[in-house]
């Protein structure tokens, strides 16, 4: 476990979806799940976060919202999709305002399929995070180095 999987941080975003996938997040760092045990905690600064996670479909009022988000955050940054709306825009992709899931907009790391996304597939999802968040961290500190 290096540095910066002590304790990451991540931001929630609800893009556009009907709120199924948005409360089983919320669950997930509830005293029954409990995602900070991980010492993950949750912030609303992306400035803060190291993962950024996201429900609902892509559509054409929040793109650019996902993509301020993801390039306000620091790296290195972890992106995950949660829910099959988040993954390839669900049942909404039919729809004329949506583009898709959030690759459409902004590179995803991690993909938790699911309508509605399970808690514990949102933990362990998360946890795939933190591991992609540690080698992108060696990364960064071994291309440093090479200066």
């Amino acid at each position: 476990m290096s540095y910066s999987s002590k304790s990451p941080w991540l931001i929630h975003y609800d893009g556009s979806s009907c709120n199924g996938c948005d409360i089983e997040v919320l669950d997930s760092m509830m005293p029954l799940y409990d995602i900070e045990r991980f010492g993950i905690i949750n912030t609303g600064n992306p400035k803060h976060a190291d993962i950024f996670l996201i429900t609902g479909a892509i559509n054409h009022q929040n793109v650019n919202v996902v993509k301020h988000i993801y390039e306000q955050m620091l790296e290195p940054k972890v992106v995950v999709a949660c829910g099959i709306c988040a993954c390839t825009g669900g049942v909404f992709k039919d729809a004329y305002n949506v583009i898709g899931g959030a690759d459409k907009a902004i590179p995803v790391d991690v993909y938790a399929p699911g309508c509605a996304v399970r808690p514990e597939t949102i933990i362990d999802a998360v946890l795939k995070a933190v591991k992609i968040l540690d080698e992108k961290a060696a990364k960064l500190q071994a291309a440093e180095k090479t200066r």
